[in-house]
């Protein structure tokens, strides 16, 4: 019976630890409202950089006609640019390598909610540069943001963490199991006097 309720936490703890599709926090607005030609932009971000080359570096586009009257046209996307502040760019031809960009995709099919990644290759300083192209015709937004690694631990960790917490009360359980067969083996050897 004890082993199968240790195997039974050790997978409830592996199920919890498991990678999650999250970000270690919230995302945040770089951008709030701004009017730009025939759009109203804000752009939301969440900037998780990494040293493998993965694009962790997530934001939103929202999209907005200045009045109600006009609807944003299908086709309408943004481009997000992102390039470095905190080392010198390479000059000439390859003055477009420090700079990173994606092409925004709407949201559940929603042309006003975009979204993009993009590789945030250390962290520090980044320049934001977000051009939107489309039937209404083309407007920019320029922001910056701080890039940080997720400092979400490795599942393993978790797991690693939660080992003495889970010891101590399989430890607990059982000891509060045998005080109890303790107490129902004393009552039932009592022998009750006339």
């Amino acid at each position: 019976m004890m082993g199968v309720r240790t195997a039974l936490l050790l997978v409830c703890a592996l199920v919890i630890a498991s990678p999650a599709p999250a970000h270690s926090g919230p995302p945040f607005p770089i951008v709030s409202t701004e009017t730009r030609g025939p759009y109203s932009i804000s752009i939301w971000t969440d900037p998780d950089s990494t040293d493998n080359g993965m694009a962790a570096g997530q934001f939103w586009i929202i999209i907005e006609p200045p009045t109600k009257d006009t609807p944003i046209p299908e086709g309408t996307r943004a481009t997000v640019t992102v390039r470095p502040l905190d080392s010198t760019p390479p000059a000439g031809p390859r003055a477009s390598e420090a700079a990173l960009h994606a092409t925004t995709e709407p949201v559940r099919g929603d042309v006003t909610n975009q979204f993009a990644v993009v590789t945030l290759d250390h962290e520090g300083p980044f320049a934001v540069h977000v051009e939107v192209n489309g039937p209404l015709g083309p407007a920019a937004v320029d922001s910056r943001i701080d890039a940080t690694y997720d400092l979400r631990p490795a599942p393993y960790l978790i797991v690693l963490y939660l080992g003495p917490f889970v010891l101590a009360g399989l430890l607990w359980t059982r000891l509060l199991l045998r005080r109890r067969a303790a107490r129902r083996a004393g009552h039932s050897g009592k022998v009750q006097q006339p």
